[in-house]
């Protein structure tokens, strides 16, 4: 073990107190789960660290690509904080639910801040029944020689959800890369209309029991005619095929995303934050 400021380094040899905290709470811990179930706990092939403060079911966290708090009272964030600290920031953003992450960000601000922005409600909702809207039998699978025609949605939707164009920094390589990887795993779905999408979706995350929509879009020129919810619905049927639960998070603030989805049949279960830098 190894062990600064309160938190410990976890390894393989703790797999099994990790997956019952992540079993007990699978919709707000898919994006963690999904990772850890494929490669284990080595930080290596995780691509980041996973810390605990005492047993993993006192406290735990990621910390990689996204900081990501998964359970622990006051004392145990600021025990991942204080060691976030000495490491330096290596995360783009801090995400989580909001009763972990907005604490965790008030330890951290001081030396982290300020954020480019802080999104403290956004609800974290499933869909446990059938879709109430008929799914859109047009959407389907992006295949991986339509990269060239999808990518373009897929930076239109970050810019537009995130504020920041995915393509700085490298012109845009390690982005169409992630692009890449997910039509190649079969989890990015479009609708395409003359060759031109005009609905696009992602699983993001897919543990053994959820999966986490993300990257919902529809080209301005077809919005207000209800394929966001026949795409949503059509992704949802997708992973209930797969054995899994679908759900998404979605700021609290886009009213029209919020009803979409509940239409759609989606119930909230949770609040999520994300701090964006």
């Amino acid at each position: 073990m190894l062990r600064v400021a309160g938190a410990r380094l976890l390894d393989d040899r703790h797999r099994s107190g990790v997956h019952d905290v992540l079993d007990a709470d699978p919709v707000a811990a898919c994006m963690v789960a999904s990772r850890i179930e494929a490669v284990g706990l080595d930080p290596w092939r995780l691509g980041g660290e996973l810390w605990s403060h005492g047993a993993p079911a006192d406290g735990l966290c990621f910390s990689g690509a996204n900081l990501v708090p998964l359970r622990g009272d006051r004392a145990a964030l600021r025990a991942f904080a204080d060691r976030a600290r000495r490491a330096g920031r290596v995360c783009s953003s801090l995400v989580g639910r909001a009763e972990l992450v907005l604490p965790l960000w008030e330890e951290l601000a001081p030396g982290w801040g300020p954020a480019r922005e802080i999104r403290p409600d956004q609800p974290l909702m499933t869909l446990e029944r059938p879709p109430m809207i008929a799914p859109d039998a047009r959407v389907r699978p992006v295949r991986i020689s339509e990269l060239d025609r999808y990518l373009p949605a897929a930076v239109a939707m970050f810019t537009e959800e995130v504020g920041v164009d995915p393509r700085e920094g490298d012109g845009g390589a390690g982005y169409r890369a992630r692009v890449a990887e997910l039509i190649t795993s079969g989890r990015a779905f479009a609708r395409f209309h003359d060759g031109e999408v005009v609905f696009k979706a992602e699983i993001g995350a897919l543990s053994r029991t959820v999966g986490q929509i993300q990257g919902v879009w529809v080209d301005p020129a077809w919005r207000g005619h209800g394929l966001g919810t026949a795409g949503t619905s059509a992704v949802a049927v997708a992973l209930a095929g797969m054995g899994r639960c679908a759900s998404l998070y979605v700021n609290a603030f886009n009213a029209p995303a919020r009803a979409a989805y509940q239409r759609v049949g989606f119930v909230q279960v949770a609040r999520f934050a994300t701090v964006l830098f």
